[in-house]
């Protein structure tokens, strides 16, 4: 089990943190396993800098796809993608 560390915006390290957000969607450009750590370092984009909160959630399912594996790429890509959490 690995921990993976990642940047989060202030308006969605809010939104983890009192539970409201119980998702991300990330790139897929790391790997990323059931049962890993994620700990998300609040990123503040104004002043480019860490702000010294940080939050560690367990890694669920994962969901890897890139936007031709559904066959609907021009929707995709007009439209873009909705991710739903599920309570």
């Amino acid at each position: 089990m690995a921990l993976i560390k990642k940047k989060i915006w202030p308006e969605f390290f809010e939104l983890v943190a009192f539970g409201k957000k119980k998702f991300e969607v990330r790139t897929a450009d790391f790997e990323a396993a059931e049962g890993d750590t994620l700990m998300l370092e609040e990123w503040d984009p104004q002043t480019s800098r860490y702000t010294g909160r940080k939050i560690e959630k367990k890694v669920g399912y994962v969901l890897r796809f890139k936007s031709d594996d559904f066959g609907q790429k021009k929707e995709i890509e007009e439209n873009g993608l909705q991710i739903m959490s599920l309570e």
